[in-house]
């Protein structure tokens, strides 16, 4: 049966508001003041149902997202003690029909190296009087100095149809996750799967049935604006990822699932049975509004769908958010020798800001958040093995295709000694630690390098992917499924995310590869270049 979903208190029995009542001064921009005591229906209050977000810290930066249940307008306290003594109130922006009254704050002026705490409440525009109910989170702000930091990553939430099922408790691995207290997660792609409904129930290989919460709008491939945004909203039903949210800021990537699967621009769906729409340039465009819609992301100023930037934290690390989606030309076999449009993956503009980033940054690693591996081979046609849907084109031998592309970025690495470059990734839903070296490669013009991959959260389980030879990789650790088995459920306990803790004294950097209860299977230091 498909489980409604109702907005959390709905049914809670009324309630004595005492200073949580608001009138308006003379200005809508200016501070409000508190009004006599009312009483308020707890019925009739805004609610907040899918908690709150932070996301894309920079500097003294941070966005601040969460949702009503109607038109309000946000408000947001903060303050560096969690008594809330002396907190800050900033006004924020009116939350209406055209964001699904999601709404976001870019927090300014915060202390480095801080715990920040904040509540997030909305003012009923209807009245112009009460608040809602205050969700309350935390975060911490990126150091001044060096100090030891902690963050996470990994992808893929929701897929292949293993949802919200609350005998196996929840997505239990954002649990896992949040009890690690990293200063920051990286989410790298496959936020949600739009192209993937959730059914009721899922019968395993033992006879036994796995049980999801459902939606309505799970219950199809998402087409419409409001079905992409109910592919986000459906995750953050999920106690554990709101709890997780509440705690740990987020650094969010996009890829194929967040429109459908091996989505490129000229794509189409006509022949597609599940589609009525056929256009994936329309369905993109609306995927791309509910993507910035429910997740804590800042928007370009003059690119609003732009995902690629970079964020500092402190001397030792810097993140750099790239897109291997937005800009690609379309999946093909990727034989070709010369770079052009049709064979990029980054696109020329992404490609040359990546580059200006890395030789400008003064960090001591360079941690490069990809939305898909270099090396392993991704089909587009799985069955026939047949077009890449990644970078590696299958070929073993001199770059063509897209690997041209990378090719040109890992020379330039090279040739300007980039130092300290880390490349982390999810997509292919398992974990593995990979060495790239180039007395192992086709293509030599590099230094040698890391990529560690992880995933999923909470989909199936596939793998391992063959390695093309092309940039020399080396499987020095892989956790995948046996042979014959794939989409495993996560009650097969085959869910991964990853975690590295940087010395604050040394600058060694450790990257751990977990398991869905945060059970550490692989374990690589690195050291700093000097």
């Amino acid at each position: 049966m498909v489980h409604r979903f109702r907005y959390a208190g709905a049914s809670r029995r009324d309630l004595l508001v005492g200073g949580a009542g608001l009138v308006l001064a003379s200005s809508p921009l200016r501070t409000f003041a508190q009004a006599p005591a009312v009483v308020v229906s707890e019925r009739m209050r805004i609610k907040l149902p899918y908690g709150a977000q932070v996301g894309d810290l920079q500097g003294d930066r941070a966005i601040l997202w969460a949702k009503a249940d109607r038109e309000a307008r946000m408000i947001v306290e903060w303050a560096t003690s969690e008594s809330m003594k002396g907190a800050r109130t900033v006004v924020g922006p009116h939350v209406l029909e055209d964001t699904d009254f999601c709404g976001k704050l870019d927090l300014e002026g915060l202390p480095a190296g801080q715990k920040i705490f904040y509540r997030v409440s909305f003012l009923d525009l209807g009245d112009y009087k009460t608040r809602s109910e205050p969700v309350l989170g935390s975060f911490a702000t990126p150091p001044a100095g060096r100090r030891n930091i902690r963050f996470l990553w990994s992808g893929d939430t929701a897929g292949q149809g293993w949802g919200i099922n609350p005998d196996f408790g929840g997505m239990r691995i954002y649990e896992a996750m949040r009890r690690l207290e990293p200063d920051f997660f990286i989410h790298s792609g496959d936020t949600i799967y739009a192209d993937g409904p959730i059914p009721a129930e899922r019968k395993l290989p033992d006879g036994s049935i796995w049980k999801n919460v459902t939606i309505e709008e799970k219950q199809k491939v998402a087409e419409t604006l409001r079905e992409f945004r109910m592919n986000y909203a459906y995750n953050l039903m999920d106690e554990n990822i709101r709890r997780f949210n509440a705690a740990v800021p987020m650094l969010v990537q996009w890829d194929d699932h967040e429109v459908t699967n091996n989505w490129y621009w000229e794509l189409r769906k006509d022949k597609d049975q599940r589609y009525k729409e056929g256009s994936v340039a329309l369905m993109a465009a609306r995927a791309m509004r509910a993507f910035h819609d429910y997740m804590p992301t800042r928007r370009h100023p003059l690119e609003q769908d732009r995902i690629y930037t970079s964020f500092r934290y402190g001397p030792s690390l810097e993140i750099f958010r790239i897109d291997m989606r937005s800009y690609r030309g379309a999946n093909s076999d990727g034989l070709e020798t010369v770079l052009a449009p049709e064979t990029r993956i980054l696109g020329e503009r992404q490609v040359r800001w990546l580059k200006q980033a890395l030789l400008a940054s003064d960090a001591t690693w360079k941690v490069i958040a990809s939305d898909m591996p270099l090396g392993l081979i991704v089909w587009d046609d799985w069955q026939a093995k047949r077009g890449a849907e990644a970078v590696a084109q299958g070929e073993h031998g001199s770059p063509k295709g897209r690997e041209l592309e990378i090719a040109e970025l890992l020379r330039f690495v090279r040739d300007n000694r980039v130092k300290n470059v880390v490349w982390l990734t999810a997509d292919v839903h398992y974990t593995a630690a990979h060495y790239y070296d180039p007395n192992k490669a086709a293509f030599q013009d590099f230094a040698p390098f890391w990529e560690f991959v992880s995933g999923p959260l909470n989909a199936g389980t596939f793998g391992p992917n063959e390695l093309d030879r092309t940039f020399g990789p080396e499987v020095v650790f892989q956790k995948a499924p046996a042979p014959g088995q794939s989409n495993l459920p996560p009650s097969a306990g085959l869910q991964f995310f990853g975690q590295v803790d940087i010395d604050g004294a040394t600058e060694v950097m450790t990257v751990r590869l977990n398991d869905l209860d945060g059970k550490t299977l692989f374990t690589k230091e690195l050291a700093p270049e000097v």
